[in-house]
């Protein structure tokens, strides 16, 4: 039945075209984990630990073939004692956009991860 079809192709649609932070953190926490996971803080290792874990990680997302943009920013940091705050504040549609944040820390080193999908 055609209408049928149309009612399950809608649904279908919307589910495209939602932002989901279940699947987003799946990705991140392995991304992250296998870039860091046991990682000693050596400075001059860090620009490359980012831009694995952020080109990664959108490369991956681009693989859901949804309708978004995406934004992924990584800090890490060498856990010596120094505080670190960290915010991010988004103006965007709340039924089909989000943000997802993964923390990860271990002996040397913290990151905090954060994926901004904003829908086309």
């Amino acid at each position: 039945n055609d209408t049928d079809r149309a009612v399950m192709d809608e649904i279908i649609d919307t589910e495209q075209a939602v932002f989901l932070p279940e699947d987003v953190r799946a990705i991140m926490k392995d991304v992250v984990e296998q870039a860091l996971g046991g990682k000693t803080y050596v400075h001059d290792n860090v620009q490359q630990w980012v831009d694995t874990i952020t080109s990664t990680i959108t490369k991956k997302l681009g693989n859901f073939h949804k309708p978004f943009k995406y934004i992924v920013t990584t800090i890490i940091m060498q856990k010596n004692g120094a505080g670190a705050h960290t915010a991010t504040s988004c103006f965007f549609d709340v039924g089909s956009d989000g943000t997802c944040v993964f923390p990860f820390e271990n002996k040397h080193l913290w990151s905090v991860t954060t994926v901004f999908g904003l829908q086309l």
